[in-house]
């Protein structure tokens, strides 16, 4: 449990990290909320017309629903002043991909960036000066009920392997939450983390560092193994043990699950690719996938360097 030195370590970090900026205030948080809602609507709205386009009844074309979900920094609670909002948007069976993107370009005054050929395709605008990024996946529903929950593993039955990615990023950010044992502590220390490693400028997936579900994971993992500590010693416990990490031992935050749904999760037993990954750190909702994989000899001897220091 904390000492008393603990506790007045953590004041001071929270401290800083408001001086820093790092919290936004009341006022651009109630914005980020009218703005999810206002995207939940337009979101109904356009897979009604994609419906009746599609020559559905005006009572299944009312019915097929939408709905949205976010991810990333906002749903884990840890996003800034400025911070973009990371949102998936699940759509019933008969919207694909294409329709979703032509008709968001339309509703929004070809305002956006269409990125269809990332490895997660992303819609990138910016809407009351935050950035958004909307990413889509269709499920084997007929409709999409206001009530749906995506953590059961049966609703990726049948799904193409981009709408799994897609639908992932929440998945994983849900069972993140799910699995530490303190929310305060986890989020603090995960915006100390985040604070630091942008200013070591070590923050970057596409540049072969750590993303940003990379260092939630890893934070998510010393809070697992530390139940009762605040995030003063969250922090410096976090140091310590990740520059002493026995890698390519992965990083998990639970057993790594299978499913008769035969998608690829992974194993390095199984698949030689695995076998390469340098700093292995394993998301947690089927199917398992190592978000670090872009780490190279180069970024983790960086990585290694800064951790030690």
């Amino acid at each position: 449990y904390p000492t008393p030195r603990e506790i007045d370590i953590s004041d001071l970090l929270i401290q800083e990290l408001l001086k820093q900026g790092t919290f936004e205030s009341k006022e651009e948080t109630r914005q980020r909320e009218a703005i999810l809602d206002k995207f939940d609507k337009l979101v109904k709205v356009l897979i009604y017309n994609i419906s009746r386009e599609k020559k559905l009844s005006e009572i299944d074309a009312k019915e097929a629903g939408g709905k949205i979900f976010t991810f990333g920094s906002y749903k884990l609670g840890v996003y800034g002043t400025g911070a973009d909002i990371d949102i998936l948007c699940v759509a019933p069976r008969h919207i694909t991909r294409n329709d979703f993107f032509y008709y968001m370009h339309n509703a929004l005054n070809n305002s956006i960036e269409s990125v269809t050929d990332a490895y997660v395709p992303v819609i990138k605008l910016k809407f009351q000066n935050i950035p958004i990024n909307f990413v889509f996946a269709r499920l084997e529903l007929a409709k999409i009920p206001n009530d749906l929950e995506i953590k059961e593993n049966a609703l990726l039955k049948n799904l193409d392997e981009i709408c799994v990615r897609s639908i992932n990023g929440s998945r994983d950010a849900d069972e993140i939450l799910r699995l530490v044992p303190s929310l305060p502590a986890f989020r603090t220390s995960l915006r100390c983390i985040k604070f630091w490693a942008k200013r070591r400028a070590i923050y970057s997936n596409v540049m072969g560092f750590f993303g940003g579900v990379a260092w939630a994971m890893l934070v998510a993992r010393i809070c697992q193994l530390y139940p009762n500590a605040i995030a003063g010693a969250i922090v410096s416990r976090f140091f310590r043990i990740i520059y002493q990490w026995k890698w390519p031992h992965p990083v998990l935050l639970k057993p790594i699950e299978d499913s008769p749904l035969n998608f690829r999760v992974w194993n390095p037993k199984i698949y030689h690719d695995d076998l390469f990954h340098l700093m292995p750190i394993i998301t947690p909702a089927y199917p398992s996938t190592c978000a670090t994989h872009n780490v190279t000899q180069f970024t983790k001897k960086i990585m290694e360097r800064e951790f030690g220091r």
